[in-house]
């Protein structure tokens, strides 16, 4: 399906950029094109990936610009087969702060996209959303919730044969920049107490291997103004700490600091409502968009009483990782490999 096409991944600097390109470097992809604002990290991937895969390199293009442009958008959109659209602001507390900024990235921004794709005759958008948009108590996923309204009412203007749009929602990405494990490790490496929000705080684990295949899953399975979800395990906070420790052969140290500005005890990947109408893929749920039109009079007159049995799919509900198990997740992560392995040599 990639052989000789051009994607574009929005955000690409971040942690799911750096794992497709580790993915479709060595494929037969034809062009992978990353678009962000920041230069720095540009230049810091752009002798990486010479150096890890030379023979390759060429196939990485970059473009300097930002989703709340749609200017710069149109530039790098040309010629462009398929986009991955993970650009966004993701920190719960800045977003809380500041949410306007997180309005003008992850809703405008998304709508600069998609309006780039549709002139472009992209062929397929996939846009990544979060479980902090389901139920929504901060900004941060109020406005990745309104992004998810925008793909899909954009979806709808579209005809699929010419721009498929369609979007995943996933939980906690292990050792993405900016996530917990990372700040665990660190604060082990420097000898200080790990700083716990609140032990028995659930979230959703998944990998970035197993986000890249969610999307990829999304991009040869979805239809248009679908959200792809992953049935994805979870754990307790204080769950992970202990791991992260046993990991490291340290005795735990955990001081407990409170929930964060925004943050909820439990997150969701389905809610509720959507339940009624999703489909079961084995390994990932199907959220069909709503297609009702506004003549509500159909609704009045016909109803429908079909209801799937499935109930809101939560951190809280599903399957639930103890230490060992989530010690394995671990050990499967190559930043815990490289960082276990640097504590070995202190």
């Amino acid at each position: 399906m990639f052989e000789d096409k051009t994607l574009l991944i929005t955000g690409g600097t971040g942690s799911f950029g750096n794992a497709v390109l580790k993915r479709f470097m060595r494929t037969d992809i034809g062009e992978i094109r990353i678009f962000s604002r920041d230069e720095k990290k540009q230049d810091e991937m752009r002798h990486e990936y010479q150096s890890w895969c030379p023979e390759h390199a060429e196939k990485i293009k970059f473009y300097i610009g930002d989703v709340r442009d749609i200017w710069s958008i149109r530039n790098a959109m040309h010629g462009v087969d398929y986009v991955f659209h993970a650009a966004a602001l993701k920190q719960v507390p800045s977003c809380e702060f500041f949410p306007i900024e997180a309005v003008k990235t992850n809703i405008l921004g998304t709508e600069h996209v998609l309006t780039a794709a549709i002139e472009n005759k992209v062929k397929k958008v996939v846009c990544l959303s979060t479980d902090k948009a389901a139920y929504p108590v901060n900004a941060m996923g109020t406005s990745k919730a309104m992004m998810e309204k925008v793909f899909v009412a954009k979806s709808r203007t579209v005809d699929a044969e010419e721009t498929l749009i369609c979007g995943t929602r996933y939980g906690n990405v292990l050792c993405s920049r900016g996530s917990v494990v990372p700040l665990f490790i660190n604060q082990i490496m420097e000898g200080k107490q790990l700083t716990v929000t609140e032990p028995m705080m659930t979230r959703f684990l998944m990998s970035l291997d197993e986000a890249v295949e969610l999307v990829i899953f999304a991009f040869e399975n979805a239809e248009a103004g679908d959200i792809m979800v992953q049935k994805a395990p979870a754990c307790t906070i204080g769950t992970l700490a202990q791991a992260v420790c046993e990991l490291f052969h340290v005795k735990a140290d955990i001081r407990m600091i409170g929930v964060r500005h925004g943050e909820k005890m439990h997150e969701t990947l389905l809610t509720n409502e959507e339940c009624s109408r999703a489909i079961d893929f084995g390994e990932y749920y199907q959220v069909p968009a709503d297609n009702r039109n506004l003549n509500y009079d159909n609704y009045f007159t016909n109803g429908n009483r079909k209801r799937a049995h499935l109930k809101e799919f939560t951190s809280a509900n599903t399957r639930q990782l103890d230490v060992e198990q989530v010690k394995e997740k671990l050990l499967q992560q190559p930043y815990v490999q490289r960082q276990l392995k640097k504590w070995g040599e202190k």
